[in-house]
């Protein structure tokens, strides 16, 4: 069938175009088997979206026409979809040229104009569904139920037979397989297979998320029987061969509740004041190895997900949790790099090799933190050796974060991260802005270095690699920043060409302000998102000209490929062969996409998580007041958060005591009768009127002027 496939894309491409008499003509075939082995393979070619059929009949390859493949993601409520295709390319779709695609479809689609700077297309068809089952709240209506999905990217309701109820009452959330697909003028069908909760029950929130993304924690069989096949620990002949740093002062550094550590740390001091750092990785491609149905299932699920206290690993927990984790007192293999490091921050040598190491203690960021802190009785607990090594690492992480602050990189966002604090029945007890000490800068700059060097040593070879990139970002989102920020009453000239290093400026101005955390994200939206690319075209955040990601393989499918390009490229002396840099060329490109892939869905569930965490809390506060910030005004309202909390939520103009007209130039909000006027910056109070679980969507009303901002005032 393939080589039929081959001959007939083969053919079209010399015609350019032909009919299905046409191909049986060119192929000489005139048998009705014969005839339907073309017509199956005409079918397939269609389903892969290598070929499309014209209203008069006749196939085209798609590349040779305006006809594109990729999938097709759907805003909340945006009235434009947007189609990435296989090969990279953006194509706006307006909803209404969408047909019946839904939010992750494999769709064939027509380029028939332009939106704004993207090309813009409709779906001609949907090659392969992206979902098979959907998750959601069930709503009864006479004879029949709907489920309304969980996900706002998907813009119909499911229609539920009687006969597919399932004991579902209104209200609960449940898991519903797809039973037909949207149809214009009617909507899909799904029978429900899985009754999770009450939707207000917290206990549903992760397993909705899972099922929504499509995450499990179970392994298929085939993965569980290699599992058996692997020890339990590490064996005397995994040794040979390897660097033995079993006797050096190693640990790891993590948070409190980590289990897979895949990161250790090491340091000498050497003569004229250098440093020699170690960075000793879990050796995971010793136990996975390539081809392996460990490995296709490492490959699928691209990442660990970590759903608050729960982690749907990558990897089984034998491997993640044990036998790859650099427990204390254990012997463990490792990918060690060990850097000679100047007191300008620079790497004058270094040193890569499979090693064996046994980490000396687990230590926390909060111990780590206590002890360059000077707590005395932390350092007497941990002993001189161990306190001595981390002092000096506290003293290079500070060298290296200065080198990167003056080659422009941005080292001053906090991330707006925030801590869930829960009880044993999963409900939100509070919500804490989650602080970085030097313990985790220490580690921070430690990891950011091991990263550089090693994609250094591939980026100067020429050969193919996966990289960690960031794109510079767009003018138009410059200019949205540059205006917020002199909307807080700050002025920083931005020039024309923007170098990270004026957003790291930014972030110094606004150290101490109220609104540092929204300037902080505005910033990462304005800034292109990180990804896993075969070409390298740098980090702009970082500032860094080569950087990848090795230093995590336990928990990122991309770290794990790194390893097995070095171990390698080391053991065929610092060199691939011809046939290997063209099986890496045409590989890496399709590794580095399905991993940046996964890592946004990854991403995705936890924000997702998170908000309906946030929802949770706040719904337990409804007749509190509490002091937000304006974080942002539009013509519908004000954009307000709980700083304390990074809570956010809309205040909207009908709540407010006037009529109040939107200056787009000054963005301010100004009262018609009143004159009162709103900007961002402004410190208000208010009161939570609406907190929606499911699209993460709180509203806030504004309270009376005369009230005391510190008070906490019951509703009347």
């Amino acid at each position: 069938m393939d080589e039929l496939k081959e001959a007939i894309l083969s053919l079209i491409e010399s015609d350019q175009k032909c009919t299905l008499k046409g191909i049986y003509k060119a192929l000489k075939v005139k048998s009705k088997s014969e005839k339907q082995s073309v017509r199956n393979a005409v079918k397939q070619l269609l389903e892969e979206g290598k070929l499309v059929r014209d209203g008069k009949g006749y196939y085209h390859r798609t590349e040779s026409s305006n006809i594109a493949v990729g999938i097709i993601e759907f805003s909340r409520r945006g009235s434009v979809a947007f189609v990435t295709t296989d090969d990279g390319r953006e194509i706006a779709i307006p909803v209404e040229l969408s047909s019946s695609a839904m939010h992750g479809d494999k769709v064939l689609l027509e380029i028939v104009g332009k939106w704004r700077n993207l090309p813009m297309g409709k779906i001609v068809r949907v090659l392969k569904r992206g979902k098979e089952r959907i998750v959601g709240v069930f709503d009864l209506r006479r004879t029949f139920g709907f489920v309304i999905p969980d996900d706002p990217k998907i813009n119909y309701d499911f229609y539920v037979p009687v006969e597919c109820i399932n004991g579902a009452r209104p209200g609960q959330r449940v898991i519903a397989r797809i039973t037909r697909w949207p149809r214009k003028g009617r909507n899909p069908e799904a029978c429900i297979e899985t009754v999770l909760g009450n939707v207000d029950d917290p206990k549903t929130d992760i397993p909705a998320v899972m099922a929504k993304y499509e995450l499990t924690d179970r392994f298929p069989d085939e993965v569980l029987r290699e599992l058996e096949e692997l020890p339990d620990d590490v064996r005397k002949e995994d040794i040979v061969g390897r660097l033995d740093l079993r006797n050096e002062v190693i640990f790891t550094i993590d948070g409190e509740d980590a289990k897979d550590f895949d990161d250790a740390v090491s340091i000498k001091k050497l003569p004229r004041g250098r440093y020699l750092l170690g960075v000793h990785i879990a050796d995971v491609s010793h136990y996975v190895k390539e081809g392996s149905a460990l490995d296709k299932e490492a490959y699928r699920r691209g990442t660990s997900v970590y759903l608050l206290d729960v982690v749907v690993p990558m990897l089984p927990f034998k491997l993640s949790n044990n036998l790859c984790s650099l427990m204390e007192q254990k012997d463990r293999l490792t990918f060690s790099i060990e850097m000679v490091i100047n007191t300008e921050g620079e790497v004058l040598d270094f040193n890569i090799s499979p090693s064996v190491i046994r980490s000396k203690k687990r230590l926390t960021y909060t111990i780590v933190n206590k002890l360059l802190e000077g707590d005395e009785s932390v350092e007497r607990a941990l002993g001189k050796e161990i306190s001595d090594s981390l002092k000096l690492m506290h003293e290079l992480s500070l060298i290296l974060r200065e080198a990167r602050q003056k080659r422009g990189a941005i080292t001053d966002i906090e991330g707006g991260e925030v801590e869930v604090l829960m009880n044993d029945k999963a409900e939100v007890i509070d919500i804490v802005p989650r602080k970085r000490g030097p313990g985790e800068i220490l580690i921070e700059e430690f990891m950011i270095k091991a990263n550089e060097t090693v994609a250094e040593i591939f980026h100067n070879a020429g050969l193919p690699f996966v990289y960690r990139v960031h794109e510079e970002p767009d003018p138009e989102t410059i200019l949205q920043l540059k205006e917020y920020v002199e909307a807080l009453g700050l002025r920083i000239k931005f020039p024309k060409n923007v170098h990270s290093s004026v957003l790291q400026r930014v972030l110094q101005l606004v150290k101490d302000h109220p609104l540092r955390s929204s300037v902080e994200r505005l910033m990462v939206r304005s800034m292109k998102r990180a990804m896993y690319s075969p070409t390298n075209i740098g980090h702009f955040g970082l500032a860094s000209y080569a950087y990848t990601h090795f230093t995590s393989p336990i928990r990122r499918y991309p770290d794990l490929v790194v390893h097995r390009l070095l171990k390698l490229y080391l053991k065929q002396g610092n060199k691939f062969t011809e046939k290997q840099i063209e099986l890496y060329s045409k590989l890496l490109p399709k590794v580095a996409e399905h991993c940046s892939r996964r890592e946004r869905i990854a991403d995705e569930a936890e924000w997702d998580l998170l908000a309906m965490k946030k929802v949770e809390y706040i719904s337990k506060h409804m007749d509190e007041i509490f002091e937000v910030v304006v974080t942002n005004v539009t013509r519908f309202g004000l954009f307000v958060e709980i700083p304390d909390k990074l809570i956010s939520g809309l205040v909207h103009v009908s709540t407010l005591d006037d009529y109040y007209v939107y200056d787009e130039k000054k963005n301010i909000l100004i009262g018609e009768r009143t004159g009162k006027i709103f900007k961002i910056g402004d410190t208000l109070r208010v009161r939570v009127l609406r907190a929606d679980k499911i699209t993460g969507e709180i509203d806030f009303e504004l309270v009376e002027e005369e009230k005391r901002v510190d008070e906490r005032v019951p509703r009347k």
